[in-house]
């Protein structure tokens, strides 16, 4: 979830249980007036719990190849490994944690700039 000057209100990994009291919730706090998607992973599903909860606000999908291995750069450098990890090329790890939230952030900044 970003504003209109791009700053970043709300990035975290959603799972589909919960998607749609998610998706309420940021309806009741923010003005939504564009959602965008990957198009690969439960595309199908999410867009149409977004139908549901989101009637009349576009939707567009944007190409999501290579923005897994992006969003995990970009998480180790939000989050720099620590003691023997360290030691450890970042091509070798992945995050200790779910980070397709990274993964959404690079998809948003692709439809800004295009």
């Amino acid at each position: 979830m970003i504003a209109a000057d791009r700053t970043i209100l709300d990035q975290r990994v959603v799972r589909a249980d919960v998607l749609a009291r998610v998706l309420r919730e940021w309806k009741g706090r923010y003005v939504i007036e564009q959602v965008v998607l990957g198009d690969r992973t439960g595309l199908g599903d999410v867009r149409a719990h977004l139908a549901l909860e989101l009637p009349g606000v576009p939707i567009s999908v944007v190409r999501e190849t290579h923005t897994t291995l992006l969003a995990r750069r970009r998480y180790f450098a939000d989050h720099p490994p620590r003691g023997w990890r360290r030691l450890l090329p970042l091509s070798m790890q992945v995050p200790p944690e779910p980070y397709d939230d990274y993964a959404a952030v690079i998809i948003l900044e692709r439809f800004l700039e295009a």
